[in-house]
């Protein structure tokens, strides 16, 4: 893994940042693209990696962070579409700019990654794309519509460019975890306990957990080991697959 240029979107907290940090451990050079520039730039002097600031929602930024990788550091072999966010909302009360604004972020910013990194994948007939889908790229739940549009989305986009990709030693899979303890579950919490009229304090068992068998939160670390193992070369003949971390709950 030596010598390898990993971007790891929304790599200034929760799952980004573990995934981050476990790719820098391991002597991969990490640039953070995060649009939390206080954030993201004292998360990449903590790790040693560099941090680019960028807002996945416009596609001219997309652009310059693959050529302004490309310039520095001479390529981009692993690409991990990370970045994203949750709108809870019934469809009928769901605000169209912020359809529009999750989507951009969650479903066409990774697809314009992949196509403005690709000619340098092929060049070098090497590369690993880790799209950090969810669970709920597998089923729905209540009032989530856009967030599970993305992500079914997303599994769609990773199958395909698998592949594409497979002719030149490119490979594409997704990672599908249930909640993870991040900043963005905890908020959740909040908007959960307000949406379905219960305590805050009810939401993780009655909601969060509901259809886990393993009654706990999933550790940030777990994604980043997972993403670690897919880059590596005893995960070479892996691509187009869906890597549930879900606790049991599709199970059912």
């Amino acid at each position: 893994m030596d010598a390898k240029v990993a971007i790891v979107t929304g790599g200034a907290s929760g799952i980004g940042k573990a995934i981050a940090q476990q790719l820098a451990q391991n002597k991969i050079q990490v640039i953070i693209a995060d649009l939390n520039e206080e954030q993201g730039v004292k998360v990449a002097k903590d790790m040693g990696a560099t941090f680019i600031q960028t807002d996945l929602s416009q596609q001219i930024a997309c652009k310059n962070l693959i050529e302004k990788t490309i310039y520095q550091f001479g390529a981009v072999d692993i690409l991990v579409n990370n970045a994203g966010f949750q709108y809870i909302s019934s469809i009928e009360k769901f605000p169209e700019e912020k359809w529009n604004q999750l989507l951009s972020v969650m479903l066409t910013a990774p697809f314009l990654l992949m196509k403005y990194a690709w000619p340098g994948m092929k060049k070098k007939q090497w590369g690993r794309v880790i799209n950090v889908a969810s669970v709920h790229g597998i089923v729905a739940s209540l009032f989530k519509s856009g967030y599970i549009s993305a992500k079914h989305g997303m599994i769609g986009l990773t199958k395909t460019a698998a592949l594409e990709g497979g002719p030149w030693g490119i490979t594409v899979n997704a990672i599908c975890p249930a909640y993870v303890r991040t900043p963005l579950v905890e908020k959740q919490i909040a908007d959960q306990a307000k949406t379905n009229q219960i305590p805050e304090s009810e939401v993780i068992e009655k909601i969060l957990l509901k259809n886990a068998a393993i009654k706990r939160l999933i550790e940030p670390e777990e994604i980043g080991s997972m993403v670690l193992y897919l880059c590596s070369e005893a995960a070479r003949s892996i691509t187009g697959s869906s890597w549930t971390i879900d606790s049991g709950w599709t199970a059912q």
